[in-house]
């Protein structure tokens, strides 16, 4: 077409693509703005990413039903956008291969004891929802070795796994503190456990956490192995979501947020449905019973209310499956307890 559009024909040939190009019908008027939520929705399951061997955070138990701190915030974003927890795949991931199964679509959101991150988040095109562990990394030795400290272990061989950031947390450490060590990379879980109780190696690094649930699953054997007080780093243990859908982000943040406020309300999964009554307006907010605050995420408005009813506060969630581990509660409390966990408004 050689002939110029003059004003008016270039705004009416503007209108007409906008035309041809905009939504129409009910998809248009229901949609969430969210192509991963409306993905989600027309599948009817929401894809999680998990390591599915970490007892405390997503192990199955005797039934084969999965558990653990990680797996009940799979659950719990699962009962936000579908209002039924149940409907959760979960899929287990490794540390090499869980960022690309996010970036490519595999699950929609990881919840796999993964420390947030200035790296992860400005180079993988993924970023943190909430973090649902304050953690740091630790050392884990036998007692017969003596050691007390882990500015006892220059010259050791340590166990780790490779591509975590525990592996760039201990490099750190011995640089700094001019010390030698010989790292033993081995990726299996249940290997490296095996390789350090077997005495390949001196000391088994990781989350802290997870240092604590091993021990703890080692039952009467637990006291052969102790698990030094050294925290050498700062591990923000967060779920995460691909960047560039800000509506599915919101859903994820704002679930973890609902499961705090309920517990600074002493709302639990048991006695959310007496606080229907509640005249107080942010729990009436919280519940969906005033101010559409599920409609500004693209949810049903009661779906705070399906989180709690499904998977409790988050303090539920930690007594569920922390505290049997025998890790104190510490800084992931809430704030009014001298914990860092700290809800913003719901309004």
């Amino acid at each position: 077409m050689t002939k110029r559009l003059g004003k008016c024909g270039a705004a009416l040939f503007a209108a007409a693509l906008a035309v041809v190009a905009a939504p129409s019908g009910p998809a248009a008027a229901q949609g969430s703005g969210s192509a991963t939520l409306d993905a989600i929705k027309a599948r009817g399951q929401v894809q999680c990413g998990i390591a599915g061997s970490v007892p405390g955070f997503s192990l199955p138990d005797s039934q084969g039903v999965m558990k653990g701190l990680d797996a009940d915030s799979c659950r719990a974003v699962t009962a936000a956008a579908l209002g039924d927890a149940s409907k959760v795949k979960f899929v287990a991931t490794t540390t090499q291969n869980r960022f690309t199964a996010l970036q490519s679509g595999e699950i929609d959101v990881l919840s796999r004891s993964t420390t947030w991150t200035l790296g992860r988040e400005g180079n993988l095109g993924l970023m943190f929802a909430w973090v649902n562990y304050y953690d740091g990394t630790g050392f884990l030795v036998k007692k017969s070795a003596g050691v007390k400290s882990a500015k006892e272990l220059d010259g050791a061989t340590v166990c780790v796994q490779p591509g975590t950031s525990t592996e760039l947390a201990i490099n750190d450490y011995f640089r700094v503190n001019k010390m030698k060590f010989t790292p033993i990379l081995i990726a299996d879980l249940a290997e490296i456990q095996g390789a350090f109780l077997s005495g390949r190696c001196d000391a088994y690094s990781t989350d802290a956490s997870a240092l604590a649930t091993f021990r703890f699953s080692q039952g009467p054997k637990a006291d052969d192995l102790v698990l030094l007080s050294d925290i050498i780093s700062k591990e923000p243990l967060g779920v995460m979501v691909r960047k560039g859908d800000d509506k599915w982000f919101d859903v994820a943040r704002w679930t973890f947020i609902a499961m705090i406020t309920a517990e600074e309300k002493g709302i639990t999964k048991d006695n959310v449905d007496s606080f229907l009554n509640s005249t107080d307006p942010e729990t009436r907010r919280l519940l969906g019973l005033e101010g559409d605050m599920g409609k500004a995420l693209g949810l049903d408005n009661k779906w705070a209310y399906n989180v709690i009813k499904a998977v409790g506060n988050f303090g539920e969630v930690w007594d569920r499956n922390i505290t049997p581990m025998g890790v104190p509660r510490g800084i992931n409390n809430l704030w009014t307890k001298g914990g860092l966990q700290y809800a913003p408004p719901i309004r």
